[in-house]
């Protein structure tokens, strides 16, 4: 990638300090306790996440007949499973109403973007990260989405037909990419271990190992 997407670490740094003052600010304004800090938090760590992206994607690889429900009917799908128990309960709300999945494959790719703000589907991604949202991304990769890949790293072959989504307060999608070749065999929760919130987002792709 560029030095405009690559190397965040100042940026992050800024915006965690910046965070971290409106949080202080707030805790002593009486609007928020530390108690609502953790309580968020912990949702982030055990219940919305790219941990679920990746229940939902490795069970897309490991059973054709429940990736195709999911592309067709993503939200049907994902209560199916939650109503396994794979997934948690109310996977619908706070940023996950709509959802949409697209599938890769033979001589297609999906790349998601927000060119509004920073829809994003949190219950399976998590928070976005900080280049999703910067407008510099969002206008070249709906523009030339081809060379914003290859600053990612993914230079993908001209016979391959780079697909643009569009997410907003009433769709937010994200990809399921390819399995990758070397997997047969896998359990689910091995398959899960090689999706990354970057392959649902379409900036990279799954790999064995």
């Amino acid at each position: 990638m560029t030095d405009r997407f690559h190397h965040p670490s100042d940026r992050e740094a800024r915006s965690a300090a910046r965070a971290k003052a409106l949080e202080s600010l707030l805790i002593e304004k009486g609007i928020i306790t530390d108690r609502t800090v953790d309580t968020v938090l912990k949702v982030f760590e055990t219940k919305m996440g790219p941990f679920n992206g990746a229940k939902i994607v490795a069970r897309a690889w490991a059973d054709p007949a429940f990736k195709r429900r999911l592309v067709e009917d993503t939200p049907a799908a994902i209560a199916e499973m939650a109503g396994m128990n794979d997934l948690p309960a109310g996977m619908a709300g706070a940023e996950g109403e709509h959802m949409r999945a697209v599938a890769n494959g033979e001589g297609v790719h999906n790349l998601v973007i927000c060119t509004l703000c920073s829809c994003y589907p949190w219950p399976v991604l998590g928070l976005p990260p900080y280049w999703y949202k910067d407008p510099t991304f969002r206008s070249r990769a709906a523009r030339e989405p081809r060379a914003v890949l290859k600053e990612f790293g993914l230079d993908v072959p001209e016979t391959v037909e780079v697909r643009i989504w569009d997410s907003s307060a009433q769709i937010r999608w994200f990809v399921v990419p390819e399995r990758p070749a070397g997997t047969d065999g896998m359990s689910e929760t091995e398959l899960a271990a090689l999706v990354t919130p970057e392959a649902m987002m379409g900036v990279a792709v799954s790999k064995a190992g």
